[in-house]
């Protein structure tokens, strides 16, 4: 019976400790996107033209959401967390001042008006493969 109850304190516990970082459950911001420690969830995200997805950090790391220049669609809107409007200058500030950095449970929001496919990564993390694609249908 001990290691019952034992058991189930464990899991618990340990559940609150996976759970750290994350959105309350009570909170009205459901995220289409999450970021956990070294990825976008989920990785491949459908859309329509004119919708606008929700970014969230649910990790206790500092992530950024950062169009490829290159890796967007023609004539699309760039987009970046920190409102840079260029890759470069979205690497750059990381650099220097930790700029465009997301905390735990904040909200990066973009709207796509331009159908096609779109990839983006998160600056500190690209190199462990943290980047991400979004599809957007008319």
């Amino acid at each position: 019976m001990y290691r019952r109850e034992f058991g189930k304190g464990l899991v618990m516990g340990l559940g609150g400790i996976a759970l750290q970082g994350c959105i309350d459950p009570g909170s009205e911001v459901i995220p289409d996107i999450r970021m956990s420690a070294s990825g976008f969830l989920p990785y491949r995200v459908e859309t329509k033209v004119g919708q606008t997805l929700k970014f969230v950090n649910t990790n206790s790391r500092l992530h950024t959401v950062t169009a490829y220049e290159n890796g967007i669609p023609k004539n699309a809107d760039y987009f970046a967390s920190g409102g840079f409007e260029t890759e470069n200058e979205a690497r750059k500030a990381w650099v220097k001042n930790l700029e465009g950095a997301m905390v735990t449970g904040e909200i990066f929001e973009h709207t796509f008006s331009i159908a096609g496919t779109y990839h983006y990564f998160c600056v500190p993390h690209e190199i462990g493969g943290m980047i991400g694609m979004i599809e957007v249908r008319e």
